[in-house]
């Protein structure tokens, strides 16, 4: 029997665990593979020091854990999805989809404050540093505030609230709540921006735009958004 065609609602769905983690796979290793030529990394990024480490500063060992990594990931994408293998349609719809997002993000961010980036280029300059650290800032950013703080967050939080109401109340809060600290993070550290009220509450928009687009379509949507939103501030 020949294979149908996927239709528009079953590319448009939101992604489970197993297909974020397929979705994403292409920004951790390119990110992880290029950031080792950098200077800097993304403050987010807990992995890379400890890749290097394991590879004792060896770039062709980091290179090959690198990449056993994501064929672990490969793994298990396919032993998990077999029943319902990953159509290649679905990077090409992602990416559609976080053009337009970061689009809107953008605007809204725009139309709050005025016209402002999220943020300045990071210390190094140049094409390839401004596309590993985008890739960067996308996966392991919404790993830490979308996944982590609002997502297992204001899961631990709603078990404290017995209303369904006041469950949904809690978590709108803590949305905007997350997109603040969220902001805030771009203060902090030797490589933190000056304070700035307008830059933060831009940022704090994005960050509650994401927060948006990881309940309602899941975190690859997320991540692409994130890091297509970081190449267009920084390369154009």
């Amino acid at each position: 029997m020949a294979r149908s065609e996927p239709s528009e609602s079953a590319l448009a769905r939101r992604s489970d665990a197993i297909t974020d983690l397929a979705l994403t796979l292409p920004i951790f290793l390119v990110y992880h593979l290029g950031v080792v030529f950098l200077s800097i990394r993304n403050a987010a990024d807990p992995v890379t020091a400890e890749l290097q480490d394991l590879a004792h500063h060896s770039l062709t060992m980091y290179a090959v854990l690198t990449l056993a990594i994501g064929i672990a990931f490969v793994a298990v994408i396919a032993a998990v999805g077999r029943r319902n293998p990953l159509d290649p349609m679905r990077f090409a719809f992602l990416i559609g989809e976080g053009v337009v997002y970061a689009m809107a993000m953008r605007f809204a961010g725009a139309y709050a404050v005025g016209s402002l980036r999220l943020g300045p280029p990071p210390a190094s300059t140049g094409v390839f540093p401004s596309i590993v650290m985008s890739l960067g800032a996308g996966f392991y950013e919404e790993i830490a505030f979308r996944v982590g703080l609002f997502g297992i967050g204001g899961w631990i939080i709603g078990r404290m609230v017995d209303s369904p109401s006041q469950r949904t109340l809690t978590k709108l809060a803590w949305a905007g709540v997350s997109a603040a600290i969220f902001s805030g993070w771009h203060y902090v550290g030797a490589l933190g921006d000056p304070f700035d009220l307008r830059s933060f509450v831009f940022r704090a928009v994005c960050g509650l735009v994401l927060t948006i687009i990881f309940a309602l379509r899941g975190f690859a949507p997320a991540v692409w958004t994130h890091a297509l939103y970081d190449l267009w501030a920084m390369l154009l």
